[in-house]
């Protein structure tokens, strides 16, 4: 029993098998189209059975009028044939079932939309298909246009491929558009199909004789809903974000109950409208979420998508600020809890990382978990212009990048929600986001950009009166001017110092010490820069926070190096790696990895340190894994 999507190849699957195994069947094959049958007759079981005993060379005159006599007829007729019996498009067990033919060795193959499992108790083998992988899909693509086509458009049929989703419909259809208009490129057809509002509509080939569309196929199957589990297809095309468990398809419809949403996903799911992914939760394919937002447009009032979205926003902005918070309570926070947990949809929503052994820990495995969802989010709010939610949820979704440097990304939320601030009115919230996107931005070389959003933090946190955010702004001046001018990063850090020091901010005066500690020794005055990075340590670690005291101890480590104490250097930077490790901070881990491998002598430990920043700096996407990489490469 072949089972999966409209369009994803259950009927050539089945075709392909009957064709390459003929020879075993002796007693001839049979093929009843069932969608055929729908169109016509009413797909009944008794107009099937008819088609077979005709084709078992039962003439009209004698083929019985009745169901069960035709039953009979058939079980006695296949009792005395091995024959293979193809069920193209079935809808319900029975069909298979009647049909079932009485011969030693004889097989039934079926397909069907739907994942009629109740066939198990009759010894069917389920099989449900999925997507063609990238490899698989460049192969079908090359086989319908040739070979020499993609290799001279490589890349853009790489785009190609990533745009259909691996849907072999979709790419039969591509594939026919190019042999069908030689003068088309694989180019033109991805700028052509790249606008995600038009993409399924351009999934299509005529001919003389058909259109044939994406969406026509999928369109038979979301006829065939029930209407509770139609309107959450309709509200999934709405969701914004790449996976949902049932909890939250129940908040984004609206529902009571996780179990009425339980009830409609299982129906999606059977109907192979759905997939279900390795964490058991559930995702739809890119083109069947843009036919089930063409419905959801149809038929649902113009507010739907707004509504929506508004109640992911709201779900995933509490739980992201309770992540925030598990990792790190005293953080310096512009949004206030108060009015965060105030505007959810959840109620009073419990904290998934309260009665953990390691709240920080699992708080950031949740947001990496989540991160491609929150970015979904933060760009769905922002269009509907949502932006105290987005500045908030931005806000709070940056303790995962300062662990994480997931730098693309990082940047993205940051300039989301610095654009949200602004437009919400919130001068305090736009230079705490625009503070802190000169951190990524530093991150990727792009120095002028970030100094320009620091001018502008700078004077809106002046304005707003708050002394924490003015010395928070005042150190990411400092580590902008670390990269051009030692003594002006001294003097920032110094301004950061004193404000923290006047607002009564310890972990803010901690931090500015670590910082002038570095910008000390950039400077040249090592001695005391140790003397700085020493009390900064011994504070953070008194506060508990381990993961700017294994900072400060990279960077004596750094500053020992430069003193000439390799020995000692090696040692705080060797144990400052191992616990910015447990505390998850990996870009500093690997930052702390390749200086300790400058210090070592053994190639085989230097290679093992290069290895453990590049897969962090790669994963990252930062521009270091390129340096690193070089250096592995050249021994």
């Amino acid at each position: 029993m072949f089972s999966g999507l409209p369009g994803i190849g259950k009927t050539a699957a089945a075709c392909q098998w009957a064709h390459n195994n003929q020879p075993r069947f002796p007693g001839g094959q049979l093929f009843v189209d069932f969608a055929a049958l729908r169109s016509g007759t009413g797909g009944d079981v008794s107009e099937a059975l008819a088609i077979c005993l005709r084709a078992m060379g039962v003439r009209d005159q004698y083929l019985p009028a009745g169901l069960a006599e035709r039953t009979s007829l058939y079980r006695n007729l296949s009792a005395e044939r091995r024959m293979l019996v193809v069920l193209d498009d079935v809808t319900r067990p029975a069909q298979v079932v009647a049909l079932l033919p009485q011969g030693l060795g004889s097989v039934v193959l079926a397909t069907s939309m739907w994942r009629l499992g109740e066939l198990i108790l009759d010894g069917a083998s389920l099989l449900h298909l999925d997507v063609l992988d990238a490899d698989s899909a460049m192969e079908l693509l090359a086989a319908l246009c040739g070979p020499q086509r993609i290799a001279d458009e490589s890349a853009a049929a790489v785009r190609l491929v990533e745009l259909l989703g691996g849907l072999p419909i979709a790419i039969r259809i591509c594939g026919a558009r190019l042999v069908t208009h030689r003068r088309l490129t694989i180019t033109a057809l991805v700028d052509d199909l790249s606008d995600e509002q038009s993409r399924l509509s351009r999934i299509t080939v005529s001919s003389a004789h058909e259109e044939r569309t994406v969406s026509a196929a999928l369109e038979i199957a979301y006829r065939d809903l029930p209407e509770p589990a139609a309107r959450m297809y309709r509200i999934l095309g709405h969701f914004p974000g790449h996976s949902f468990d049932t909890a939250l398809a129940a908040l984004a419809a609206g529902l009571g109950t996780a179990e009425e949403a339980q009830e409609a996903l299982d129906v999606l799911e059977t109907a192979s409208l759905l997939s279900v992914l390795d964490d058991r939760r559930y995702a739809l394919h890119s083109l069947v979420r843009l036919h089930a937002r063409d419905r959801a447009r149809a038929f649902d009032s113009p507010d739907a998508e707004r509504e929506t979205v508004r109640r992911v926003t709201s779900h995933y902005l509490a739980l992201t600020v309770m992540a925030d918070f598990a990792v790190r309570a005293d953080r310096l926070r512009i949004a206030v809890m108060a009015e965060v947990f105030g505007a959810t949809d959840s109620g009073a929503v419990a904290d998934p990382f309260a009665g953990a052994d390691d709240p920080a820990r699992d708080a950031i495995s949740w947001l990496e978990a989540e991160r491609a969802n929150i970015m979904a989010v933060l760009r769905a709010a922002s269009g509907f212009g949502f932006d105290r939610a987005v500045w908030q949820l931005a806000e709070a979704f940056t303790v995962l990048f300062l662990h994480h440097r997931h730098l693309a990304d990082w940047r993205e939320s940051l300039e989301l929600g610095a654009d949200a601030a602004q437009h919400d009115g919130n001068p305090a919230a736009e230079a705490r986001l625009r503070s802190l996107l000169s951190r990524p931005l530093l991150d990727l070389g792009q120095d002028n950009q970030a100094k320009t959003e620091l001018d502008i933090a700078e004077r809106l946190a002046v304005e707003s009166r708050n002394l924490v955010l003015h010395a928070s702004v005042q150190e990411f001046l400092g580590r902008y001017w670390d990269l051009h001018d030692s003594a002006r990063a001294v003097d920032a850090y110094r301004s950061s110092l004193a404000l923290n020091a006047e607002a009564g901010e310890k972990r803010g005066e901690a931090l500015a010490l670590y910082f002038l500690g570095c910008a000390q020794s950039s400077a040249g005055d090592h001695v005391a820069a140790l003397t700085a990075l020493s009390q900064a340590r011994d504070t953070l670690l008194t506060l508990r926070d381990e993961r700017m005291a294994a900072r400060a101890l990279a960077d004596t480590g750094r500053v020992r190096a430069r003193l000439g104490d390799t020995e000692g250097a090696a040692a705080a930077l060797s144990q400052a790696a191992d616990d910015l490790h447990r505390a998850g901070a990996s870009h500093y881990e690997a930052q702390a990895s390749e200086d300790l491998a400058d210090l070592l002598d053994d190639p085989a430990e230097v290679r093992t340190y290069l290895r453990r920043a590049l897969t962090v700096y790669e994963e990252g996407g930062s521009p270091r894994a390129a340096d690193v990489l070089a250096r592995l490469a050249a021994g």
